[in-house]
């Protein structure tokens, strides 16, 4: 904890955390240290047992740690004094948690830069973004900061920043993770909650802590059989001329489905037009639940859109406009997405394809200073086109880097499997993993390098 700690002021400058909660973090951890002493058995228990930890600022909540969701609008209104389902697991599995993490307003960009602070750079090259909404967590993980970050997932907030910066990260099954009791994170769906890890080990380990007993809206997805020996994996190398991927992370695409093959799969290449219109779908599904999600959330706590971004009011207007048939269409269309996912794989057992169209963006590529919200989410899905998918159709996806480019800069890959799979993409992430095509560039801190 006190490395961690230490950790966090030397790489204060990346912006990564926007709340330090020190006393509490050396409190738990100082409580985890007397049981392991005076009950060994009980911490030995605990598959995370005294490891530090950071939450974001959205989602949780975790109680002593007060939810800004990166904006002015919510100082003072959303004190916790209670944990989530999803934070009480997270502690029961041993974390240490000493603060929160940076995210844009309310989650609404896939770079972490909220007016209110910090602005958030990736480890790696501060010039350029870590990614969101779970900027801060990728960048303190890459960082070294600690090893392992809670994050959230609605339109690929915890895939692009892992992306970003050289990291693993899961976006579980729709139900596989409790969101409850109060569910101010559930935006009809579409949000997925885990962590951001620098291994497939780590995001194994805390996925099988936390899964099952979400006790609602849904029920526990059944975990798929497991598929032994050879394997169909679909792949899709290119996203097409509107929203094109760069040759470097579409190679990398490549290269991970030669891997695949060689250990004795089948592979077989995939069109950007079996895709195209479940993206475009996706694009407008999500844009119509977060502008009405959001709208309410102003309404129903009497915020003062004076007080956020023009960009974030713009998109309480846009949710104000959307009427009750119109989101009832777009839920009804998710229905199809997902039903024409579920398609894909008749045939195949597995996706695998770009998480990112490019390097990870300068800072300001995403700016919040305009109320052009279809510009901001074109944008959005320029940078990743195939991330909201798994939000909107519910299936699981991971991100692992598969290489680096001349500039250093990691190449991600995207894997996707049937609802309930995780345990095929944890398998197929730690066989390309293997491969040891990256290294992380910081040392976790405390530990030897």
């Amino acid at each position: 904890m006190e490395a961690a700690i230490a950790a966090a002021s030397s790489h204060a400058g990346l912006g990564a955390i926007c709340r330090l909660e020190t006393d509490q973090g050396r409190a738990t951890a100082a409580a985890l240290e007397q049981e392991r002493i005076v009950d060994p058995d009980r911490f030995a228990e605990r598959p995370f047992a005294g490891v530090p930890t950071l939450a974001k600022d959205l989602g949780g909540p975790f109680a002593g740690f007060p939810v800004r969701a990166g904006s002015r609008m919510l100082d003072g209104r959303l004190d916790s004094t209670m944990d989530s389902d999803l934070a009480g697991r997270f502690r029961d599995a041993g974390f240490a948690l000493f603060g929160l993490t940076t995210t844009p307003e309310f989650g609404l960009s896939l770079s972490s830069e909220p007016v209110r602070g910090p602005i958030c750079r990736n480890p790696l090259d501060p010039r350029l973004t870590a990614g969101g909404s779970s900027g801060g967590a990728a960048a303190a993980v890459a960082a070294g900061i600690v090893s392992i970050a809670h994050a959230t997932d609605a339109g690929g907030s915890i895939r692009v920043p892992a992306a970003c910066c050289g990291l693993v990260g899961l976006k579980p099954t729709r139900g596989a993770i409790p969101g409850g009791p109060l569910f101010g994170n559930h935006l009809g769906g579409i949000v997925g909650e885990l962590a951001i890890c620098r291994s497939v080990r780590d995001s194994r380990m805390i996925f099988e802590a936390v899964r099952g007993r979400a006790r609602g809206p849904f029920a526990d997805p059944a975990e798929a059989a497991p598929v032994t020996g050879r394997l169909r994996v679909g792949v899709l190398a290119e996203t097409g001329l509107e929203f094109p991927t760069d040759p470097a992370r579409s190679g990398a695409v490549l290269e991970a489905a030669g891997a695949l093959e060689r250990a004795g799969h089948t592979v077989a290449r995939l069109n950007w037009s079996d895709f195209a219109p479940l993206v475009s779908a996706s694009s407008a599904i999500f844009a119509d639940i977060i502008s009405v999600n959001l709208a309410l959330l102003v309404d129903t706590l009497s915020l003062d859109p004076g007080h956020a971004e023009p960009l974030t009011a713009a998109f309480v207007e846009r949710g104000r406009r959307i009427s009750a048939a119109a989101l009832w269409t777009s839920l009804d269309a998710a229905v199809h997405v997902s039903h024409k996912t579920w398609a894909l794989f008749d045939s195949l057992d597995c996706l695998l394809m770009p998480m990112l169209a490019t390097a990870p963006l300068p800072i300001g590529s995403f700016p919040s200073d305009h109320d052009d919200t279809d510009l901001h989410l074109r944008r959005m899905t320029a940078f990743a086109p195939l991330a909201g998918l798994a939000n909107i159709s519910g299936f699981p996806a991971l991100t692992l880097p598969f290489g680096a480019d001349t500039e250093g800069l990691p190449l991600p890959v995207q894997l996707m499997a049937p609802m309930g799979a995780e345990g095929l993409l944890l398998s197929l992430a730690a066989r390309l993993e293997a491969e040891g095509r990256w290294q992380h560039c910081f040392p976790v801190s405390g530990l030897a390098a």
